[in-house]
């Protein structure tokens, strides 16, 4: 009888490897041969998903920044993973499946039309827009990479986006401006736009007044990788 692999477990152990600069043949390897119908019946739900997803995004994105040894726009596009015998670029993962097939330049605010089925058939039913503050993509101004695990998924993802936001975040009470990350303009519609932005930073930094004017800082997409929160 086939022994039944946990494949959350298996994204949580490739990640570890990576950080911990260990041979990751194994995992990639398990990762690979699992079929689509595997896949999909232990991916139930969305944090079933979030968690699976969430930590191959930032194995993979380590695993290919590092054999390519240069951080080019390809990298998000050119389909270099296998996973359940399918290839996936890190554009599918984000935007396809955890964002839920929302268009990548379209703020948050248009689906992607042509997304295959496959990418239909493995998204999260809800975008939670938190997941923007567990994705690395090898920039320093990116969020540092945590290890999901189905038990505190939901904990894990809030305590990163208010690290995030308190970090990144510079108010500027005299003159009743917020400035915060450039990554949150770009996906907007994603926080539901910019009135629900302001509510949630207020919410996150504890302030009281109602008028704020919502900017947004520069991004560095200056090579950072190994960036572990813990």
């Amino acid at each position: 009888m086939k022994e039944v692999l946990n494949i959350i477990q298996l994204s949580e152990k490739l990640l570890i490897a990576v950080k911990m600069q260990e041979n990751t043949f194994i995992y990639e390897q398990k990762l690979s041969e699992l079929t689509l119908d595997e896949l999909q019946k232990q991916l139930v739900n969305d944090d079933d998903k979030k968690v699976f997803w969430i930590n191959c995004y930032n194995a993979f994105f380590q695993l290919l920044a590092k054999r390519n040894e240069l951080v080019k726009k390809s990298i998000f596009k050119s389909k270099l993973i296998t996973i359940a015998n399918t290839k996936f670029s890190l554009d599918n993962i984000e935007h396809g499946i955890l964002r839920k097939y929302r268009w990548k330049l379209s703020f948050g605010y248009l689906p992607n039309i042509f997304a295959s089925k496959i990418i239909k058939s493995l998204a999260v039913s809800k975008l939670d827009f938190r997941i923007h503050f567990a994705l690395n993509c090898g920039a320093k101004s990116c969020p540092p990479i945590a290890f999901y695990t189905l038990e505190k998924i939901d904990n894990q993802l809030q305590m990163a986006m208010i690290s995030f936001l308190e970090s990144e975040t510079f108010v500027d009470y005299e003159n009743k401006k917020i400035t915060t990350s450039k990554l949150i303009y770009w996906y907007q519609g994603d926080f539901g736009g910019r009135t629900k932005i302001l509510t949630l930073l207020k919410q996150v930094l504890n302030l009281k007044e109602k008028e704020y004017k919502l900017l947004f800082s520069k991004y560095s997409w200056e090579t950072q990788l190994e960036n572990y929160s813990s």
